[in-house]
């Protein structure tokens, strides 16, 4: 029986990564579970897509990113599929934003997104084709003020995908979901406004999130270098 092809998705531990993971693995798929220090929702995670291997690493480091694809390549002899899930969110008014609050943001969203893509599609081209998924952001094609560093680091993301598409193209796909948002329940109030304006009339969901992933990673390779916004909507007010 052959083995199911790997895709390894970086923060899995919980959240929208859970979910993907765990979408992924009832598709069929084999999953590598990366986290940094989530150990104990890791594992949870592990457990429920069939004891799926862990992968720890500080994605700040590239040295980090090294060594867990290293450790994958081991593990699996390469790998399929990539989704760049990790990322930080947090609002700084853009007056008060200091050089820290930006490499916090960028040193993840952006680099570590970089340094996973490059380490993964060289795993990818030994076994012949690939599949990346970068998750960008409704804030990366729409401004939100009091996000000005997070919406660069998820533009940055966008261009990143349409850039190393073609980079690794023909055998490697990249592209990208830019979730709008997705809320386990409605009480936030600082996405009610969001919510309202957005024509579907509701707050998205995790698993609608990991539909659109799964469908990047099953495509053939004539879809690459695509973002799809997964946001009711929202993106086109």
């Amino acid at each position: 029986m052959d083995r199911p092809r790997t895709v390894l998705v970086t923060g899995a531990a919980k959240r929208i990564g859970r979910v993907i993971a765990m979408r992924l693995y009832q598709a069929g798929y084999g999953v590598a579970i990366h986290y940094n220090g989530s150990e104990q929702e890791a594992r949870a995670t592990a457990v429920q897509c069939g004891d799926a291997p862990l992968f720890q690493a500080d994605l700040q480091k590239v040295d980090d990113i090294k060594r867990m694809f290293q450790q994958v390549d081991e593990r699996f002899g390469g790998v399929y599929g990539l989704v760049n899930n990790a990322a930080r969110f947090r609002r700084v008014d853009p007056w008060e934003l200091t050089e820290s609050d930006w490499d916090f943001i960028h040193s993840v969203n952006l680099k570590a997104t970089f340094f996973c893509c490059q380490q993964g599609a060289l795993l990818m081209r030994k076994s012949g084709a690939g599949r990346i998924v970068n998750m960008s952001s409704l804030g990366g094609i729409r401004p939100w003020d009091m996000y000005a560093h997070y919406c660069a680091s998820k533009a940055g993301v966008i261009m990143l995908t349409r850039a190393l598409a073609k980079a690794f193209a023909p055998d490697i796909t990249v592209n990208s979901v830019a979730p709008g948002v997705i809320l386990a329940s409605n009480e936030d109030p600082r996405a009610q406004d969001l919510i309202a304006a957005t024509p579907a009339g509701r707050s998205g969901t995790p698993e609608e999130v990991a539909d659109a992933v799964l469908y990047f990673i099953n495509a053939s390779n004539f879809v690459t270098g695509q973002v799809l916004a997964v946001d009711g909507g929202l993106s086109q007010r």
